[in-house]
């Protein structure tokens, strides 16, 4: 992990900087007690979760929370409290270990990931030393389980349209309002509360059994069964004035930043699923026959393994990537501050794009393989006897969670060009620079060597000027107005989505190579050459088609995106074969 504060990159700063020049933190530097504490979160899902998965998904009534507090006993929910408050205090890469570990099973995964992130979190970073005292060693051990209360039935991502009230009578802020879809409703003890003041947005922390606080019945819904899903309504319920959550009017900064969080940490849980899925469809494939031949020996099959693998490694390198950057600034923070916490959010504000980078990537990439791990299953994947049944159900709300995908995608361009606009982002020289490229009319050319990743490199190079290029013209037609250019903001999103997963994956197979040598690292070789490739086709392809959208001249500005991105022949079948062929005899995800 870099070590001077200014090596490590700032956020959206990969896009300005020369592709795979970066050193990277990846999974061979985590440290033994951070493997150490994944270890032990996984021995426990393997113990006491996985083996009663049947009685979560029906609700066995009290089960979930006896569960939380067995994790809460071997400390797996005090991860990022501090020591002074029962907590372990360790870092965000240990946090992320923990819970990708807790993943496994995807109801248990929402009721710990609430009581570690959004339901702890608001409190340990905007509390006030009193409240961190009063609630904080009781959530680390789960002795009190959290809830967390922003979406209403009116107001889904539009958040700071919620209809809830507080109004202050005396020594006592009184509530009145209705929350919807709050994870661990039906057994919470503490509920983070976001209601209007005056038309103020603003934070409560609401203890549990209060009069006047009640929940609805459990949402039935298509997976995550196992977990409790209620409405939160609140009816004149009194709490006295010291829970006010922070200041008035600052409930918007406590949502986001907490937001941030859970946003790549779920990218990040994703991988967890993705691995473990592509482990059952290498053995369901090698068993399965059909025309006397195991399907695994089909090479339509391997193409599938090889895909899944392919977007699994890349959300993996983005994620712990992104964990290290998070730490390389934090530790530099003082940890005695009264305030360490609150500039620690601001280092992970920094890094808002990656974040929404990483759950829409980490999300989408879990989807896609857990569909076609049901698809290699045949009928047997559709049927709850077999294990893909259920996690395709329950990964399909990570879309839905923590902001809607849709609203991430417009999250990352929308804030990149905000920052530039405020000066925190220097992207106009870039933009300068590959101006004055296609003006010169010179056609980048390939590199004609074999030097291992030498085209890799070309490639995502070129795939970062075309992104600049793109969101020059954007700049210079719809500066204005882009706020109301949703389709802009979603092409322009992907771009930049696939030129950080290229970067990434590049970066880290760059100090796999010079650690292990190219012979001993072909899979990773081929995953380079499969995500660089496709993220350079797919970036010019988006860019050529923003063009009769942004320029007044269509043809001259898909003339600079050819000379910019040229074709370039890749043979990805290879590539995709080498892969499969190392999956296949590891039987597992062996990257």
């Amino acid at each position: 992990m870099p070590s001077p504060l200014e090596d490590v990159q700032t956020g959206a700063g990969f896009l300005m900087e020369a592709a795979g020049s970066r050193p990277v933190f990846t999974p061979r530097q985590f440290t033994d007690e951070q493997r150490l504490f994944y270890k032990t979160a996984r021995d426990f899902m393997e113990k006491e979760v996985l083996p009663v998965n049947e009685r979560i998904e029906h609700m066995e009534e009290g089960l979930l929370p006896k569960l939380m507090r067995r994790a809460g006993d071997v400390g797996l929910l005090a991860v990022d409290i501090p020591e002074q408050y029962g907590g372990l205090g360790q870092d965000k890469t240990t946090s992320a270990l923990v819970g990708e570990a807790l993943a496994l099973q995807g109801s248990f995964a929402v009721a710990t990931g609430v009581q570690m992130g959004i339901g702890t979190l608001p409190i340990l970073i905007f509390g006030t030393p009193e409240q961190k005292a009063r609630y904080l060693p009781s959530l680390a051990t789960a002795e009190r389980i959290s809830a967390y209360c922003l979406t209403e039935p009116g107001s889904g991502s539009d958040a700071m349209g919620a209809k809830t009230t507080a109004t202050l009578d005396g020594d006592e802020w009184v509530l009145n309002g209705v929350k919807q879809w709050i994870s661990n409703a039906g057994f919470a003890d503490v509920f983070i509360v976001f209601a209007q003041v005056d038309g103020r947005f603003t934070a409560f922390i609401v203890d549990g059994g209060l009069p006047g606080l009640s929940t609805g019945a459990e949402e039935k819904k298509m997976g995550l069964k196992g977990s409790s899903t209620r409405q939160v309504i609140l009816d004149n319920v009194r709490i006295p004035k010291e829970n006010l959550l922070g200041d008035v009017g600052r409930g918007a900064v406590i949502a986001f930043n907490i937001l941030n969080i859970g946003r790549y940490k779920l990218g990040i849980s994703s991988t967890a699923i993705g691995k473990w899925a592509i482990g059952k469809a290498l053995a369901y494939a090698a068993e399965r026959k059909q025309f006397k031949t195991p399907i695994i020996d089909f090479p339509a099959i391997r193409e599938k393994i090889a895909k899944m693998a392919t977007c699994t490694y890349a959300a993996e390198s983005m994620g712990w990537r992104l964990c290290g950057m998070l730490d390389a600034r934090i530790e530099r923070l003082d940890k005695g501050a009264p305030d360490h916490w609150k500039h620690a959010v601001d280092v992970i504000k920094d890094y808002a794009i990656e974040a929404s980078i990483l759950k829409v990537y980490g999300s989408e990439s879990v989807g896609f393989v857990l569909d076609e791990a049901l698809q290699i299953h045949g009928g047997y994947g559709f049927n709850s006897e077999y294990p893909i049944e259920q996690p395709y159900r329950d990964a399909r709300v990570n879309r839905i969670f923590e902001g809607t995908n849709e609203i991430n995608r417009m999250l990352i361009p929308g804030t990149l060009f905000k920052r530039v606009m405020q000066g925190k982002l220097d992207l106009m020289p870039a933009m300068s620079a590959v101006e004055s490229e296609v003006k010169g009319g010179k056609t980048a050319a390939p590199p004609s060597d074999e030097t291992p990743l030498a085209l890799e490199r070309f490639m995502t190079a070129q795939a970062k000027k075309v992104v600049i290029f793109a969101a020059g013209a954007a700049v210079q037609k719809h500066m204005a107005d882009l706020d109301r250019q949703q389709e802009l903001l979603l092409a322009l999103a992907d771009m930049i989505i696939d030129v950080w997963a290229a970067d990434s994956v590049l970066s880290r197979v760059i100090q796999e190579v010079e650690s292990d040598g190219a012979e001993a690292s072909t899979a990773r070789l081929a995953v380079a050459r499969v995500v660089t490739t496709e993220t350079y086709r797919r970036v010019a392809e988006r860019a050529r088609s923003l063009a009769g959208y942004l320029a007044r001249n269509p043809p001259g500005m898909i003339r600079g995106i050819d000379q910019l991105a040229p074709y370039v022949p890749v043979d990805l079948i290879t590539a995709r074969r080498t892969l499969a062929a190392h999956l296949v005899e590891a039987g597992r995800y062996a990257l």
